[in-house]
């Protein structure tokens, strides 16, 4: 998943996902639809190919990313993070950084078999409601991925929890994610 995000008043966001079935892109959409629905105007984009295989796919996969060159000039952009252990997660991560070389790209970590979580450069307080609604969504939305031993609610929680305590923030809840390149102006 991609996510660019605009500056206007009600934030413009454009999603971005590559969803490998059609049961699988009907997921992306919903999770999209509940994570937004907060945003001014919101677009999903569903570019479906097979899982696992991203690395075979690349030419194509690359061309999806050269069409968003012509979307408005996002002021945030959210990514997989680039030393992802995952071929598919890896391969999105690089793309978006050959894509969007002067953004700001906050690269965020998904808890998998392959392990390569890594300590955050960035953090986000999160409140217990907060925490809670993640959850909520991620379980509501991603009903193909339940049988797999680490999507759990526990373990959502116990990432946000753990860089909660890294960042050292009040609500003891947080995300963290890897930055690159961050310019102040």
């Amino acid at each position: 998943m991609l996510s660019v995000l605009q500056r206007n008043p009600g934030a413009q966001v454009v999603w971005v996902v590559m969803g490998s079935s059609p049961a699988r892109a009907r997921e992306l959409r919903a999770s999209a639809r509940r994570f937004l629905r907060r945003a001014g105007t919101t677009e999903v984009m569903v570019h479906q190919f097979r899982d696992g295989f991203f690395p075979a796919q690349y030419a194509a996969i690359k061309q999806v990313f050269e069409s968003l060159k012509q979307l408005p000039d996002p002021d945030l952009i959210f990514s997989h993070h680039r030393a992802d252990l995952h071929q598919d997660h890896r391969v999105v991560a690089e793309l978006t950084w050959n894509t969007f070389r002067d953004h700001l790209i906050l690269e965020y970590e998904i808890p998998k078999y392959e392990g390569g979580l890594t300590t955050p450069s960035a953090y986000v307080s999160l409140t217990r409601a907060q925490v809670e609604r993640k959850i909520s969504i991620l379980w509501a939305s991603y009903a193909t991925q339940r049988a797999k031993r680490w999507f759990t609610e526990d373990t959502f929680r116990a990432l946000m929890r753990l860089r909660g305590i890294e960042s050292g923030g009040e609500s003891g809840w947080a995300e963290g994610f890897h930055v690159s390149k961050f310019l102040l102006e």
